[in-house]
């Protein structure tokens, strides 16, 4: 839902412009824009001072270029207000988003550019007849000196998006002649943050990024045109246009934007979601963010002593699962990769799954079952699928393994996401590309893979999962599925499944469902495990997935970082840190008037070595209060107020 007002404010010059200045609402930012000799570009500055460059701006289509050093026949800048309540709010329900915009006319296209007080973005919209062919399209993107950039590489365009972060200095970066995914962050030692990504992203390729001698730069996969089988996970392109997309002439292009703000700043902000298109789906009401009780990391054996069955991806192992979430009150269980009979069928259980008779019993128990499917077999029976399953009484699905970004693959997540909400089901897309949108458009699409996550077990390290809120989750949900119970620091980690094992201590697990944010979480361990850790489960099982107000109270990109999230009148502090100790002094100063009391849960004394060692305490706190925490490296803490 969105409420909207305008307040308009325009100049239109008589003549080309060949310099444009564009202040965001407060001036905290302004961009000096230049176009014709030389190319289309400009300047950031925050506070008066220059942080990077944008250069070379322009989209090459097959009969023309856009930009270049075309001038501009007319600029005209207005003043935007706007109010935009999501449907899933991940950090407010409610967001008032302000910007300056210039637009400069060209004729039959024309590039907007948005200014914010915490970001500057661009497009180009075009006004051409039938069919256009993109062949490529450029922004070179160069800060000032004394940043670093945090990206993830991939070795080529077909990839799950699950890399973890390299640090360089773009110098290195160049040397290393390696792609890079978006979002992609820059950091300076005053704590000047530059979040470079793109927003609605629409019937085009989504973005990558490498480093040049002007800086970051653009590139992108061709239009697929033949695919070959590759198994029962996808298809291996084997022939590509030589365009990056073919589409209609008259639309708006992608958003490309830079967050210019600091650490805090960068949890909190909203960008993607501001530059987004707006749901389109008439009834909402139907979409239920939430928790889901997961089989695939522990192994599907639960080992307590009311087990007396043979555990697997079966009827009573999923029964087991379901009484489970029923008793701390989550939503869904998942059924991942065993529950059907062949990957290739997804209307067909295992034999010893029972899904007619393991459905109703879920529905008598308050709880919904989640089917894994590879994409490729979504593909292939999309004419029946969600039809079917909506028979059933399915009401969510995870799609896996897509690992591209190319146009064809792009409109695929849409064709999808849009099928299943004409019958209600709302979709977690595992392998998958980071959001840049869709979730918006339609808001059934509730979490995206896209990111290291624990189930990578030893892969998915603190010092990369400490830079998840300020990059992966600064552009939109993200299915990280915390909740291991079995802690290890990095050091000391002896783990696989069926005993899993998780990288941090206790505390730091427990706050990722604060710190992190998706339309839904899963509980990653073992029931058996959560039963011997009651008093752990029973606060994970009561974070919120959704939120009404979001606080950044400390923060230093990529090396800690503490949120606090209120829903309706309960907050919900979470801190982590990366190998390093911390010590700080919170002020709850955001708590409303009155006597409040907080449960926490923080590291105990031992948690630097035996990562499994928590102290939980209980006291009261008020308005202006403040809270003393220590967390052990890869540690963390995780609180909730009432």
């Amino acid at each position: 839902m969105m409420l909207a007002t305008f307040v308009a404010l325009s100049l239109t010059t008589a003549r080309a412009a060949k310099a444009v200045t564009v202040t965001s609402p407060s001036g905290r930012l302004s961009v000096e824009l230049q176009t014709g000799e030389g190319g289309l570009r400009w300047t950031v500055n925050r506070d008066g001072k220059p942080v990077c460059t944008a250069s070379d701006i322009s989209m090459q289509l097959a009969s023309r270029v856009l930009g270049g050093e075309a001038s501009p026949k007319s600029v005209k800048q207005t003043q935007m207000k706007e109010t935009i309540r999501p449907v899933v709010p991940l950090k407010f329900s409610v967001i008032e988003s302000q910007y300056n915009q210039a637009t400069l006319n060209f004729g039959q296209y024309r590039l907007e550019l948005r200014v914010m007080d915490n970001a500057v973005a661009y497009r180009f919209v075009t006004d051409l007849k039938g069919e256009v062919e993109v062949m490529d399209e450029q922004f070179n993107i160069m800060p000032t000196d004394g940043f670093t950039a945090h990206y993830q590489t991939c070795g080529s365009f077909n990839t799950s998006y699950e890399e973890p972060y390299q640090h360089k200095t773009i110098a290195e970066w160049q040397k290393d002649d390696k792609l890079a995914t978006v979002p992609a962050l820059l950091s300076r030692d005053d704590d000047t943050q530059l979040l470079i990504g793109e927003s609605d992203v629409d019937d085009y390729p989504r973005l990558f990024l490498k480093a040049g001698e002007k800086g970051i730069t653009t590139a992108f996969p061709k239009a697929p045109i033949t695919w070959e089988p590759r198994g029962d996970r996808g298809e291996t392109i084997t022939q590509e246009a030589d365009y990056i997309a073919k589409t209609q002439g008259r639309r708006a292009f992608p958003w490309r934007f830079v967050v210019v703000t600091d650490s805090r700043g960068i949890v909190e902000q909203t960008v993607p979601l501001q530059l987004a298109r707006r749901n389109v789906l008439p009834d909402v009401s139907w979409i239920k963010p939430g928790k889901f009780s997961w089989e695939w990391w522990n192994g599907a054996t639960p080992f307590g002593p009311d087990v007396d069955f043979k555990a697997g991806c079966n009827f009573e192992t999923y029964c087991y699962y379901a009484d489970f979430a029923a008793k701390f009150g989550l939503e869904y269980i998942l059924l991942d990769e065993g529950w059907a009979k062949s990957t290739r069928d997804p209307f067909h259980g295992n034999d010893g799954l029972r899904l007619p008779e393991l459905i109703e019993y879920c529905n008598a128990k308050g709880v919904k079952v989640v089917l894994w499917l590879p994409w490729l077999t979504v593909h292939q029976h999309l004419d029946t699928l969600f039809e079917t399953y909506a028979q059933w009484g399915i009401t969510a699905v995870k799609i896996d393994f897509m690992d591209h970004a190319d146009q064809w693959m792009v409109n695929f997540y849409k064709r999808v996401t849009a099928e299943a909400a004409k019958y209600h089901i709302i979709i977690d897309w595992h392998g998958s590309f980071t959001p840049a949108g869709l979730e918006q458009e339609y808001p059934n699409l509730v979490s995206y893979e896209g990111i290291r996550g624990l189930e990578q077990m030893g892969g998915c390290r603190p010092e990369n999962t400490t830079f998840l809120p300020f990059i992966r989750n600064a552009v939109g949900p993200a299915d990280f599925t915390p909740g291991g119970m079995n802690n290890m620091q990095p050091d000391r980690y002896r783990a696989d499944r069926p005993n899993s094992g998780a990288m941090g201590t206790r505390a730091f697990q427990m706050a990722l469902y604060v710190v992190l944010e998706s339309g839904v979480q899963m509980l990653a361990d073992n029931p058996t495990r959560y039963y011997q850790n009651e008093d752990c489960t029973r606060f994970i099982a009561s974070v919120p997935t959704t939120w009404d107000e979001t606080r950044c109270l400390e923060a230093k990109a990529g090396e800690y970082v503490v949120v606090a999230k209120r829903k309706g009148e309960e907050w919900f502090i979470g801190g982590i840190t990366n190998n390093t100790p911390r010590d700080l002094n919170l002020n709850l100063d955001f708590l409303s008037e009155g006597n409040h009391r907080m449960t926490l849960f923080r590291d105990g004394k031992n948690a630097g070595y035996q990562a499994m060692h928590y102290n939980k305490a209980e006291q009261n706190v008020s308005k202006g209060s403040s809270l003393s925490i220590h967390m052990e490296r890869n540690g963390g803490f995780a609180a909730t107020i009432k």
